[in-house]
């Protein structure tokens, strides 16, 4: 008789099976609702598929479908139900790839005859896909060789494509480069998907799913080859969890900054300019504006030094920070100038701070430097992926550069992060988490003991932080390793905001150097810094976080004065110029319209403070007070006692409806 396997649980637990015992085994060893649960499980940090053999000495995870880990299981499971209901439907079909996303997945399709989905066509392949579900059919895994799996896909060319990118050493979303096998999911005779897996025992543990749309895409995202169609969809492991998410998609819809940019009347993308290229309107500057100006003074406060540096340079300057090397496919083609010289628009502000540090002599008393640049950059990105203001062509990067000595290093990130997250806690943002991305591999400079000392110092101030702290292995820059602030907005989503990156590499790259206590010339650190990531990009997330009702202190328009008839005006106009007396944004209104629906407007203008005066008003020295979030107007309020309120909420970065509470 076989040995028994020994297992070792998360917890440090041991198990022992008898040979030949499946992950399934396991699971139904510990208990029979786990057994019911489970959905896959991870050996040694591999997936694997429930009715794989037992490893001798493994260490074991099991994946239940409420877990992230276990939710890409049943995602990716439904895909593969996704992909056989349009073959059922539409015979001949050749289907790509469809892998987990972000709360989802998506697969490609090219139909035959040139045939395109419909919105309509998703409710017809939502009821085959529950067909499909119903006959429980099971996920048999296959290894097959090369040729094999070549002759099984010889009718699907994008499989085909795929084993032969495996067989050259390529990793690809479907298959692994290895020893020449590739693997594949059997649920039918008639239905076979290339994958690595793993996969739910059979299609009967799925079901809580939504299909949500249709768009176009490349064929790996290259303009020159075939435009598939993709059909999004999620999954879930429970109706509640599944209407809990579609509800959340809903709000974030009801709060897409692109339609309340429009709404508001902050910017535009108009198509005589070309996408992922934005306009900010009257009020949609002026927002810029107190962001920056904002950020300005808090830059000051903090010891950072102003710079300016132009949109464009010569080839050269990329040249030596290694961005044409590393980063050329995200640049803008090059303009030939000067008797065939090549200029670039830049997309990065740190090569022109190092000209500025190395334009004169630094001695080690001037360190660190801290640059600072509200610097517009511009990024080559694809038509079809631009965003909104969350993935443009043209930025502006609130960048920042500092250069200080090895000894300063650490003290100066640590002071670079409390920053960072005082700022942005300034804006209402509140939850975070960090991500530590390391060096990418085959795609960095400098040796391994500059990435690994830049690396254990950046872990080290994170930890300190005392915020969670998760791994990005291999999302560093090709220069070095970075610390990413997560922020989770009001309703519950992730954004990448700040980054810390610590860099050993340019301050070499273009030889900078100060002068140290021994008089001997020595290498600064570099540390480069973007705070909001992008202005714009910001600006959409400040927007979709709050529904367009902002703070007072970033409100364009913080208040409007209504006169109820037009022999009011005039004190209407007295009212609003003693508010901008102190400092505050409004206007004043006419009565050419019936007040309620001025009053309309002004709430769909999302104002935090709508000010209607009559008779007694005139008479008193008052105003009638409506504030955002309330439904009971205040009658009778001085001026001087409003004005007091709302000069609060602007130094406190508050909002009428905390007062409204």
């Amino acid at each position: 008789m076989s040995a028994p396997v020994t297992i070792t649980l998360p917890d440090g637990a041991t198990v022992q099976l008898p040979s030949g015992s499946t992950y399934a085994d396991l699971a139904a060893s510990i208990g029979p609702r786990l057994a019911k649960a489970v959905v896959a499980a991870v050996a040694d940090g591999q997936p694997v598929d429930l009715d794989a053999r037992l490893v001798d000495g493994s260490s074991v995870r099991l994946l239940t479908p409420e877990a992230p880990e276990g939710r890409d299981v049943l995602r990716h499971s439904t895909a593969h139900v996704l992909a056989q209901a349009v073959v059922r439907l539409w015979p001949g079909a050749h289907y790509a790839i469809g892998p987990v996303i972000a709360d989802g997945f998506y697969y490609d399709f090219e139909l035959p005859g040139g045939a395109r989905f419909s919105d309509d066509d998703l409710d017809r392949i939502d009821a085959t896909m529950r067909e499909i579900i119903a006959e429980e059919q099971p996920f048999e895994r296959h290894e097959h060789s090369v040729a094999d799996g070549l002759q099984l896909f010889s009718d699907q060319p994008f499989k085909v494509e795929i084993i032969e990118k495996v067989a050259q050493g390529a990793d690809e979303v479907d298959a692994a480069p290895g020893d020449g096998v590739v693997t594949s999911y059997r649920n039918t005779d008639a239905f076979t998907d290339l994958c690595r897996g793993p996969h739910v025992p059979s299609t009967g543990r799925l079901g809580h799913f939504r299909l949500q749309r249709v768009a176009g895409a490349y064929w790996r995202g290259d303009e020159q080859r075939p435009q598939l169609q993709r059909i999004y969809g999620t999954a879930f492991e429970s109706e509640a969890a599944l209407a809990e998410h579609l509800n959340r998609l809903e709000e974030a819809e009801r709060r897409d900054h692109r339609k309340l940019g429009a709404e508001l009347d902050l910017f535009s993308f108009p198509e005589e300019i070309g996408p992922g290229l934005c306009i900010f309107h009257p009020k949609g500057g002026l927002l810029r504006k107190v962001i920056e100006d904002y950020s300005r003074q808090r830059h000051l406060d903090a010891g950072y030094q102003f710079v300016t540096t132009p949109h464009i340079t010569k080839r050269d300057l990329f040249e030596t920070s290694g961005h044409l090397s590393w980063f050329a496919d995200g640049m803008y083609p090059p303009m030939v100038l000067d008797e065939g010289q090549e200029y670039y628009l830049k997309p990065m502000n740190c090569p022109f701070h190092m000209l500025i540090f190395k334009s004169r002599q630094r001695s080690y008393r001037d360190m660190p430097q801290r640059y600072f640049e509200f610097g517009t950059v511009y990024r080559y990105e694809r038509s079809g992926v631009v965003h909104g203001l969350t993935r443009v062509r043209g930025m502006t990067m609130d960048d920042a550069h500092l250069l200080c000595r090895r000894d300063q290093m650490k003290d100066e990130l640590t002071r670079t992060l409390e920053f960072v997250l005082d700022m942005l806690r300034a804006f209402g943002l509140a939850e975070f988490y960090l991500e530590l991305s390391t060096r990418p591999e085959g795609k960095a400079v400098g040796t391994d003991e500059e990435w690994s000392e830049a690396e254990a110092t950046l872990r080290e101030v994170a930890t300190a932080s005392a915020l969670e702290l998760q791994d990005d292995p291999g999302g560093g820059a090709f220069y070095g390793p970075k610390i990413s602030v997560q922020a989770r907005d009001a309703i519950g989503r992730t954004h990448q905001l700040s980054t810390v990156q610590l860099d050993f590499q340019t301050p070499q790259r273009f030889d900078v150097a100060y002068i140290g206590a021994d008089n001997a010339r020595h290498r600064p650190i570099m540390i480069h810094r973007a705070l909001f990531g992008s202005v714009e990009r910001f600006l959409a997330i400040l927007l979709e976080h709050y529904a367009g009702n902002l703070p007072t202190w970033l409100m364009p328009e913080q208040f409007r004065v209504l006169p109820v008839r037009n022999d009011h005006h005039d004190y209407a106009e007295d009212v609003a110029a003693q508010l901008a007396a102190r400092g505050l944004r409004g206007t004043c209104d006419d009565a050419s319209e019936p007040l309620g629906a001025r009053i309309r407007k002004a709430k769909l203008d999302k104002l935090p403070y709508v000010l209607v005066v009559g008779d007694d008003d005139v008479a008193s020295g008052t105003v009638g007070v409506n504030r955002r979030g309330s439904a009971d107007p205040e009658r009778g309020v001085a001026v001087t006692t409003l004005a007091d309120e709302l000069a609060e909420q602007v130094a406190t970065h508050g909002a009428p409806e905390s007062t409204a509470a």
